[in-house]
């Protein structure tokens, strides 16, 4: 798969799309990041019959949730997953208007970002969604291999590597060797998982209302929270579901710690199924260099840590995990 990327690259792709389920980026030939905003988009349904696109990007997040009745949100990928063919259109066509004229589109060469586990269904959606947004067909390369090539590692040597990427929707593990993926895992879900456990927590054991979009922030603090002994109070903004009332409710920080730690023993467990499907001859170099975490959720706390303990072996998360993938898209382009 890598050799027939890098045959490809050879025609000089254009650019470069990591489309994310929390953001979407655009990557030049000179590895600059011309696009990063949120994936998702913003309809008005009194528009025709599906609406007519309203906002995209970082101008529609701060919709999400507040919409009035006419206006429909919509995330055009979920765990992953392409679930809205028009919403990606839409979105990609939001991206690459600043970069090149639309009739020009059809002229380019574009790399794109996929999970590993992809479907080929899911693959002709992306590869639709791109037709339609007037892109002609991407060639799709796994973001891990794209987090590793970003990572600095050299993919294309013979020596067993272990990527685990955390992404917003979908945490890969895959172990790499002579440019290709030899065992892959996924766990669906990714670091939504952890705002939806919060929110279901928060309903359930405090009669306590909050939406996807405000999840986030409680999320980032309580991470922060569990890497600094000195916090021990994370504060929720919401809806008191007893007397129908917004206020501000303060948690301790190891009430909430369970929520996390099931996310990062999931993806530990995920690891270990990894290396139980792995050749004992990869395994060698992989006990030499350690595992390597990727991907904007790799900063969640306390998931290294479970990883480490888990396997005994050491665990790095690499430079600005985030950007990984788009860096490793960058080496592709040229």
């Amino acid at each position: 798969m890598f050799e027939e990327a890098l045959s490809w690259a050879k025609k000089k792709p254009d650019f470069a799309i990591d489309l994310g389920t929390a953001n979407t980026l655009v990557v030049d030939k000179a590895g600059g990041v011309m696009f990063e905003q949120p994936s998702v988009c913003c309809f008005d349904g009194s528009v025709g019959a599906d609406g007519k696109l309203f906002a995209a990007g970082a101008e529609a997040q701060p919709i999400v949730g507040r919409e009035v009745k006419r206006l429909r949100t919509v995330r055009p990928l979920r765990n992953g997953v392409l679930v809205d063919v028009r919403a990606t259109c839409e979105l990609l066509k939001f991206a690459l208007k600043p970069l090149t004229p639309r009739r020009r589109l059809r002229a380019s060469r574009v790399v794109i970002g996929v999970p590993t586990d992809a479907t080929q269904a899911e693959r002709r959606a992306l590869g639709r969604a791109a037709h339609d947004a007037g892109l002609p067909e991407p060639m799709l390369l796994a973001e891990p291999m794209l987090a590793a090539i970003g990572s600095g590692l050299d993919v294309a040597e013979a020596r067993g590597r272990m990527i685990v990427d955390c992404g917003a929707g979908t945490t890969d593990i895959v172990v790499i060797s002579l440019g290709g993926i030899c065992v892959s895992r996924s766990v669906r879900g990714g670091g939504d998982a952890v705002d939806a456990a919060l929110i279901h927590h928060l309903h359930l054991r405090r009669q306590f209302n909050i939406g996807q979009s405000t999840a986030e922030g409680p999320k980032i603090a309580l991470s922060d929270a569990l890497m600094s002994p000195g916090r021990s109070h994370v504060e929720v903004k919401g809806l008191d579901m007893r007397n129908g009332l917004p206020r501000v409710l303060a948690l301790d920080v190891e009430e909430l710690r369970p929520i996390v730690e099931r996310h990062a023993d999931e993806v530990a467990s995920a690891v270990r199924a990894a290396f139980a499907a792995t050749q004992p001859d990869l395994v060698s170099g992989i006990l030499e260099d350690g595992i390597t975490l990727t991907g904007g959720a790799a900063l969640t706390a306390l998931v290294a840590e479970r990883i480490q303990r888990s396997t005994g072996i050491a665990v790095r998360v690499t430079d600005a995990p985030q950007r990984a993938v788009a860096r490793g898209l960058a080496v592709v382009l040229n």
